[in-house]
């Protein structure tokens, strides 16, 4: 428990300096929303208005501590204040809506891509020299070596352009309505199909290959040929003993992974034109957008922190030396 308390201040004392950085940075910067707005509508607001879109930013006369403070104060309450591209909508909202189409996509993909990848690396290691070890490895490597929004094109071109058998974008058709329905749910997993799968082709062959590597080495370990040499089933050697020591280096992978995926698969959902926090970043920088700027990084560093938060205590479960070092 002392392990985990440790870990978690550790991470609480990185999320304050991500939140001063997210402070510091705008102010740093030439120019500032107020003045990108008061811009963007070309002499049609008056230049009193510029005082009023300056605190409504948070860009007040204050001294920079007493800003630095009530900007925290703000990020407390989730309140992460107004966004330039989409004004007058608060940003907390609009990071809200792409959340859910990102932790959709993004996610299942890297869920997907890590179980089916260390399960395909454990049997591969297990039965070395089968077809699985030989066909594989090969095929998941020269997958791996495509990026993945190349992947994501051909597959846009090939079975949505040419074929017609995925839409070529957006989260679902203008012809459904959103709700719990059978229609509208079958829609978002067709829209989704692509994006999730050339995820799950760019990525899945890291995974086996790390998994099998580690699971190689492990198999070759005194307490794995004493489980052997005790006459215990094969299965439980392969999972008890083998497979859940050598996942370890592949949950510190997983944790970062699914702690990266607020900050979306960035040129897939462009590809696909997918509503998610990625397409919400890009669409951000172009209008010069900070305040949403700095919410998606500041969502993406918390969830980072967190994701390696929750890894630090599946360590505890999956290697007991950690609970006596703890």
């Amino acid at each position: 428990m002392r392990f985990v308390l440790r870990r978690l201040g550790f991470y609480l004392l990185a999320a304050w300096a991500a939140l001063t950085l997210n402070f510091l940075l705008p102010r740093l910067m030439p120019g500032d929303p107020a003045t990108a707005l008061f811009a963007r509508f070309r002499g049609q607001l008056r230049p009193e208005a510029m005082q009023a879109l300056r605190e409504a930013f948070g860009l007040t006369s204050q001294p920079l501590v007493a800003q630095y403070f009530t900007y925290l104060r703000h990020v407390l309450r989730g309140d992460l204040g107004v966004s330039v591209a989409y004004f007058p909508s608060p940003v907390s909202s609009i990071i809200g809506t792409g959340l859910v189409w990102t932790l959709f996509v993004a996610g299942t993909a890297v869920i997907v891509s890590f179980a089916v990848g260390t399960l395909l690396g454990v049997a591969a290691a297990w039965w070395r020299h089968g077809w699985i070890d030989t066909l594989l490895p090969p095929v998941f490597a020269l997958l791996g070596a495509f990026p993945y929004f190349w992947l994501a094109m051909v597959a846009l071109y090939a079975f949505g352009f040419q074929l017609g058998w995925f839409p070529l974008g957006h989260a679902y058709g203008d012809d459904v309505t959103p709700g719990l329905n059978a229609a509208f749910l079958a829609d978002v997993l067709r829209h989704a199909a692509l994006p999730i799968g050339t995820i799950v082709l760019a990525t899945l062959g890291g995974w086996m290959l790390s998994m099998r590597n580690t699971m190689v080495a492990v198999l070759g370990s005194d307490y794995v040929n004493l489980a052997r040499a005790k006459g215990l089933p094969p299965s439980r050697v392969v999972l008890r003993y083998a497979a859940r020591n050598a996942l370890l280096p592949s949950v510190t992978g997983f944790g970062m992974a699914l702690g990266f995926v607020l900050g979306g698969s960035l040129l897939t959902e462009i590809i696909f034109s997918y509503p998610g926090e990625g397409y919400l970043l890009v669409q951000a920088v172009h209008g010069q957008d900070y305040p949403l700027m700095q919410g998606i990084f500041l969502i993406i560093t918390i969830a980072v922190l967190g994701a390696n938060w929750l890894v630090d205590i599946a360590y505890l479960w999956l290697d007991p030396r950690t609970r006596e070092v703890s």
